[in-house]
């Protein structure tokens, strides 16, 4: 048995969780609110203190993605990181293919999808589920999970539901926040409970606020509030000097058409440290076969540029290396993708070159789905307008990647 000993708990657990680390009484804790608030490192911190605990019976715990390809880079890192601070990961059993970790004591955390609720059906013995992104889920997975947690040798079963806010028309609000269920605490924090957080960090989530208040509100402070019907609402359009923008790096990106849809080939600079997004140039027509593509992008120069195209078009970007275009590459997409794509464009400030007709058009016209109940838009993109937008994304998918906020790795 490993006895963890926490000499100094402000340097390794926020306020907000330290503060119920050990209160298992209620069944379903619901943990949301903006982007960097430490929400789920917090309840990984929790969970697994929990399960090194002292039990009559090892816990057996569920962790939960919507979707299970998106584990290996999400909750399943994030607990082993979690084991790693404690000093714990080398003593355990760490299973890569199955996604299991058996903890010392016996505890045993199981990392899966929603999408294959057939495996889930044929776990017995569940102590606690995880549900990480839960307003990815809906309310029946959530109304299954807890008729899984039902293992009577295990005292105090719980549920965790962490998300950062979408909308009211998500089941998430209609569950939990229109009438409180009973055996149900809701927590809710910002970025400001997040006391780890460095100050550059902290000044980018504030200067949102001036770029557009509702996804402020609803990204860092993490409130339901109503988005604006475009999703770009404000943005700069000026003319723009390569030689002017020359330190900056480079970014490039295909997006495919032909006859209905136009191909959008993009140039875009990004000035990290001031957190603004430069586009400046594009080049969009429809009716194009691939080797009209390679033969306009070398016209343009960018020949042996890394150049991120659409995946779902495989077979052209091999046709495009063929052609001479040996550094087009695949971009990289899976579920939440678009969203995860969007939300980093939304925390710059956009600058378009005014000779960018097309995606000045697209800016002017990319809106969210409005909810058909509530009348609310939803954090969902119209697919329309957005071919400029798309290549702009897969430019930036490296950005996209290692640009998500941190949260404290702390020591003891």
């Amino acid at each position: 048995m490993i006895k963890l000993s926490i000499k100094h708990p402000s340097r390794v657990f926020n306020k907000h969780i330290f503060k119920h680390l050990t209160d298992y009484d209620t069944f379903t804790e619901v943990h949301y609110g903006g982007a960097s608030s430490g929400k789920s490192h917090g309840v990984v911190q929790k969970v697994v203190l929990k399960a090194l605990g002292d039990w009559p019976y090892p816990r057996k715990i569920l962790f939960l993605r919507k979707v299970g390809s998106t584990l290996r880079d999400s909750i399943w890192e994030d607990v082993k990181s979690c084991l790693s601070d404690f000093k714990v990961l080398d003593y355990c059993k760490v299973n890569k293919s199955d996604f299991s970790i058996e903890l010392p004591n016996g505890a045993v955390f199981l990392f899966k999808g929603m999408d294959d609720s057939e495996k889930i059906k044929s776990i017995k013995g569940i102590s606690d589920v995880v549900m990480e992104e839960a307003s990815e889920f809906n309310l029946d997975d959530y109304t299954q999970l807890t008729l899984r947690v039902r293992e009577k040798k295990h005292p105090k079963k719980q549920i965790y539901l962490m998300f950062n806010p979408v909308s009211k028309a998500n089941w998430v609000y209609k569950a939990f926040f229109i009438k409180q269920p009973k055996n149900t605490k809701v927590y809710h924090t910002t970025y400001k409970d997040n006391h780890f957080l460095d100050q550059q960090t902290v000044e980018n989530i504030e200067e949102l606020a001036t770029r557009n208040e509702a996804y402020y509100k609803i990204y860092a402070l993490g409130e339901f509030a109503t988005l604006d019907k475009l999703v770009f609402p404000s943005y700069e359009k000026r003319l723009l000097s390569k030689d002017e923008l020359k330190s900056l790096p480079s970014f490039f990106g295909l997006d495919y058409g032909f006859i209905n849809d136009p191909s959008a080939f993009m140039h875009v600079k990004h000035d990290s440290r001031n957190k603004v997004i430069y586009i400046v140039e594009e080049y969009v027509r429809k009716n194009l076969m691939n080797d009209k593509i390679a033969e306009a992008i070398e016209k343009l120069g960018y020949g042996k540029e890394v150049i991120t195209a659409d995946s779902a078009e495989k077979k052209s970007n091999q046709e495009l290396r063929t052609r001479g275009l040996s550094r087009v590459r695949d971009a990289k997409k899976s579920p939440g993708s678009v969203l995860a794509g969007l939300q980093y464009m939304l925390q710059h400030k956009i600058v378009v070159d005014e000779r960018c007709v097309k995606t000045i058009e697209e800016l002017d016209n990319y809106t969210w789905q409005k909810d058909k109940q509530t009348e609310e838009y939803i954090n969902k993109p119209v697919d329309s307008y957005n071919h400029c937008i798309d290549a702009i994304r897969y430019s930036l998918q490296d950005r996209i990647t290692t640009g998500k906020m941190k949260t404290f790795k702390g020591g003891f």
